[in-house]
C-alpha cells in the first residue's frame, strides 16, 4: 500500500460514500455514542468514528489497538462487531486516529491513553467497545421499526440484518444505512442488555487475523516502507555514555561529504540528514563529537550490582518504600519453627525488537504528518507536538505496522528527533536508527538485587514473608512483587531505590520477570527442604488461592507432572502472573554439563485470562511470550563499563536462535466466565524460576542470577 493510497483510504472513510456514521466521544459520565448523518456535518465537526455503515453493506470499524503481531487490530473490532451483530465477512478495519480523548481507554487516575502496553488492549477496551456495538445495533433496529411501523421491541438482529419475526421481513444494515437517521439522543444500553456469553458468535471463536494477508503478500505498510516526494534520510549518533549531550563536532568537514544536507544538535546526540541513507551512514561514521559530562560516566554495572546493591540491601537505615505490609512479620519470624533467606540478581536487558527504530515526518505549513509503527500513537503525537512547539491538533499520526515493540515503541523519542530534523531541513525526513545506536542508547529493563526471607510454623505452613528489591526504576522494579495468589498472613515487601542515570524502561513482563523468578525459586527451596512435591507445597503450605489452585492442577495434568522423565531430564514449575491474569507453567530441561548449556525441550502453561476473545491469537501471544522469556532467561544481558554499553549488536547481545526453541509448547486457557484480562505477557514471567527449579532437580544446585549463561551455569556447578 502506498502512502498516497493510505491518505485516500482515510478520506474515503471520513468523507466518502453516504451512509450512517457512529462516533464515540467521552464525557464526564463515561463513554457515549454520538452519531451523525454522513456528509458535511460530520466532517466539519471533526468527529472520528468507531463504526461506519455504507449502503453496500460494508461495515468499517476503527481499531485503536496498535498492531505488532499480537492481533489487537482484529480482536478489538470483533468486540464491536459481536454486539452490533455485524456480518464479519463484510467488516473492514481501519486504524483509529491518535486522539486519546475519543479513542483512549481509561486507566489509573482516570487517565485517557491509547498505549498498547501491559497487555491492556483487550481488557481495557472490552466494555466500552461492547457498549458501542450494542448502541449501534439499537439505532439500526429503531430505524427498521420506524420504516415498518412496528414496535422496536418485537424485532431482532441476525448477522448484518434486522429481522421481523412476525412476518419474516428483513432489512440489511446497508439498506438501513441508505435511509436511516440518527436520533439526537441515542438509546442507552444497560449492561444486562449485552449479549450473554452463550450467545457469542465471534468472541471466543477463532478468526483469521486481518493483518496477515498484507504481511504475507508484502502490501502491509511499515514506516520503513514510506516514500514521500522530496524525502531525505537521517540517522543519529547518540552519546556513547547515556545522558551526555554533544558540545561540538566536525560540522564543516561532515557537511562537505557527498549528499549531506545538514547536521543537527539533538537532546541526546547529533542528527545527520542526507540525500540517501548510505550517505547519512557514511557521515555518521565520519563524525567526531566532543561530549559533555554525564551522571553515568564511569558506571560499572557489574560492580554496582555485586557491591553497591548488596551494601544497600544490608543497610538497616537505607531509604525504602513500603509496598505491602500485612500482619506482624516480626512476630511471625520470632516464633517461626524455621526461617529461610536467599538473594537473587538480574542484569539489564535490551528490548531487541526486530525492526530498527524508524519514523517519517513531513511538515507542510502548520500541518505535521508522522508515519510510525508505535505502541502509543497518542504519546508520539504529544512528543512531536512538544518538540516542534505546536498544538497536538496540528499533528496527524499515520499508524503503521511494527516489527516488535515489547514496550520500547511506546515512547515518542525517535519520532520527535525525526520531527526536529524535518523542521530544520524543510523537507520530509525518514529517520532510521542503527542497531548499534539503539543498543548503546537503549531503554533497558533494570538490573536488580532481590532479598527474600520466609518463616515457617510448626505445621510446615509459610506464615511470614519478607521481600526487598534494590535497583533503579521505581515501578519497573516492583511490578509482580506482591503475592496475592498466596494467602501468607504476615508480609512485608519494600523497594530500595537507587539512581544511576542509566535509561530504564518497560520490558515485556517488566518487574515480574525478576520478582517472580525470586519468589518462585524461594518457594521451591522450601518445598525441597520439606521434602514436599513443589505443586503440593504451593497448594497447601503456601495456601494457594482457588484461582491459583485451578491453574496449578491444570498444568500438572497437562504435563503429567509426576510421570518419570527420560534420563538427564527434569521438570520445574512456577506460577506466572501479569495484568490480572494468572497462570502456572512447567518446563522440561536437560543440561550439557561440559558446555553449561541448558536446553528447554518442552513447555506447558495453563492460564486464567478470563474471556478469550480470539483463542488462536491469544495462544500465539502466550507462545511468543514464552520464547521471549526463554531468550531473556538463557541469553540476554547488557553490561556497562566506564559508563558505556559493552554490547553492540546481535553478535554479542545474544538472543534465542531457532535451533534452541522448545520441541513442544502447550498452552491451555481455563474456562472462566469473566471479562478478559491481559495475556500478552503471561508467557514470560514464569520461565526463570521454572528453569532454575528444574536445574536444581538435575544438579542439586541453585541458579540465582539471570540470565543463566553457560559461564554462570558452569560456575554454579563448580561452586
Amino acid at each position: 500500500m502506498t502512502v498516497h493510497d493510505t491518505q485516500i483510504s482515510r478520506r474515503a472513510v471520513l468523507a466518502g460514500l453516504g451512509g450512517l456514521t457512529f462516533c464515540a466521544a467521552i464525557g464526564a459520565d463515561g463513554l457515549q455514542l454520538i452519531a451523525e448523518a454522513q456528509g458535511a456535518t460530520m466532517a466539519n465537526a471533526q468527529i472520528t468514528p468507531w463504526v461506519r455503515i455504507a449502503p453496500d453493506g460494508t461495515v468499517t470499524i476503527f481499531s485503536a489497538g496498535a498492531e505488532m503481531g499480537q492481533g489487537s487490530m482484529t480482536g478489538l473490532p470483533i468486540i464491536v462487531a459481536e454486539e452490533m451483530d455485524a456480518d464479519w465477512s463484510k467488516v473492514r478495519i481501519e486504524m483509529a486516529p491518535a486522539d486519546k480523548s475519543v479513542y483512549g481507554y481509561t486507566f489509573a487516575n482516570n487517565q485517557r491513553m491509547m498505549q498498547i502496553v501491559g497487555s491492556r488492549a483487550t481488557q481495557l477496551y472490552f466494555n466500552d467497545l461492547r457498549m458501542s456495538g450494542a448502541q449501534v445495533r439499537k439505532v439500526l433496529i429503531a430505524n427498521a421499526a420506524q420504516k415498518w411501523s412496528v414496535d422496536a421491541a418485537t424485532l431482532k438482529t441476525e448477522p448484518g440484518f434486522v429481522v421481523n419475526p412476525a412476518n419474516g421481513a428483513r432489512l440489511s444494515y446497508g439498506e438501513i444505512a441508505a435511509f436511516g437517521t440518527i436520533p439526537d439522543t441515542l438509546p442507552t444500553v444497560d449492561a444486562k442488555e449485552l449479549k450473554a456469553r452463550k450467545d457469542f458468535r465471534l468472541i471466543g471463536q477463532a478468526q483469521p487475523r486481518r493483518d496477515i494477508p498484507g504481511k504475507v503478500n508484502g502490501t502491509a505498510q511499515y514506516a520503513m516502507d514510506v516514500k514521500l516526494p522530496g524525502m531525505v534520510y537521517a540517522t543519529v549518533l547518540h552519546a556513547p555514555v547515556q545522558g551526555a549531550e554533544p558540545e561540538s563536532w566536525n560540522d564543516d568537514a561532515v557537511k562537505k561529504m557527498p549528499g549531506v544536507v545538514a547536521t543537527l544538535k539533538l537532546p541526546a546526540g547529533v542528527g545527520i540528514v542526507a540525500t540517501h541513507f548510505e550517505q547519512a551512514m557514511a557521515a555518521r561514521e565520519a563524525l567526531k563529537v566532543t561530549w559533555g559530562k554525564s551522571k553515568v560516566d564511569g558506571f560499572d554495572s557489574e560492580k554496582v550490582l555485586d557491591v553497591d546493591y548488596v551494601r544497600v540491601a544490608a543497610d538497616p537505615n537505607a531509604s525504602a518504600t513500603v509496598l505491602e505490609k500485612k500482619g506482624d512479620t516480626a512476630d511471625a519470624f520470632a516464633k517461626a519453627a524455621k526461617t529461610y533467606k536467599a538473594e537473587f540478581r538480574n542484569d539489564y536487558a535490551y528490548h531487541a525488537q526486530m525492526e530498527p527504530l524508524n519514523a517519517v515526518v513531513r511538515i507542510d505549513g502548520d500541518k505535521v504528518e508522522l508515519w510510525e509503527g508505535t505502541q502509543a500513537p497518542d504519546e508520539s503525537r504529544s512528543a512531536v507536538a512538544k518538540a516542534l512547539g505546536v498544538p497536538e491538533a496540528q499533528v496527524t499520526v499515520n499508524q503503521c505496522y511494527m516489527g516488535g515493540g515489547f514496550g520500547r515503541r511506546s515512547l515518542g523519542d525517535y519520532a520527535s528527533e525525526c520531527a526536529l530534523m524535518a523542521k530544520a531541513v524543510g523537507k520530509p525526513v525518514k529517520l532510521i536508527w542503527t542497531r548499534e545506536d539503539d543498543l548503546a542508547h537503549g531503554r533497558f529493563r533494570p538490573q536488580s538485587l532481590q532479598t527474600l526471607e520466609a518463616a515457617v510454623d510448626g505445621s510446615g505452613k509459610v506464615v511470614g514473608w519478607k521481600h526487598s528489591v534494590v535497583g533503579d526504576g521505581s515501578i519497573l522494579l516492583h511490578t509482580g512483587i506482591k503475592i496475592p495468589y498466596y494467602d501468607v498472613p504476615n508480609q512485608y515487601i519494600e523497594r530500595r531505590g537507587v539512581a544511576h542515570g542509566v535509561q530504564v524502561f518497560f520490558w515485556r513482563g517488566v518487574g515480574h520477570i525478576s520478582n517472580i523468578f525470586a519468589i518462585e525459586s524461594m518457594v521451591d527451596r522450601m518445598a525441597a527442604d520439606a521434602g514436599v512435591d513443589p505443586i503440593e507445597f504451593r497448594l497447601t503450605r503456601m495456601a494457594a488461592t482457588p484461582k491459583l489452585r485451578n491453574v496449578l492442577e491444570t498444568v500438572a495434568q497437562m504435563s503429567d507432572w509426576k510421570a518419570p522423565r527420560p534420563e538427564g531430564r527434569a521438570l520445574g514449575v512456577s506460577i506466572s502472573e501479569r495484568s490480572n491474569s494468572l497462570g502456572a507453567g512447567v518446563v522440561e530441561i536437560s543440561l550439557d554439563k561440559a558446555s553449561g548449556k541448558i536446553r528447554v525441550h518442552k513447555v506447558w502453561l495453563a492460564g486464567d485470562g478470563g474471556i478469550i476473545v480470539q483463542p488462536d491469537a491469544a495462544r500465539a501471544n502466550v507462545e511468543s511470550g514464552i520464547i521471549y522469556g526463554l531468550s531473556g532467561v538463557l541469553h540476554e544481558r547488557v553490561t556497562l563499563k566506564d559508563g558505556m554499553v559493552e554490547q553492540s549488536n546481535f553478535n554479542d547481545y545474544t538472543v534465542m536462535r531457532m535451533s534452541d526453541l522448545p520441541e513442544e509448547m502447550h498452552v491451555k486457557f481455563v474456562d472462566v466466565a469473566t471479562r478478559p484480562t491481559g495475556l500478552g505477557e503471561l508467557g514470560t514471567p514464569f520461565i526463570g524460576a521454572a528453569i532454575a527449579n528444574a536445574f536444581f532437580k538435575l544438579t542439586g544446585k541453585r541458579l540465582v542470577h539471570l540470565p543463566f549463561t553457560p559461564e554462570r551455569v558452569l560456575a554454579t556447578l563448580k561452586a
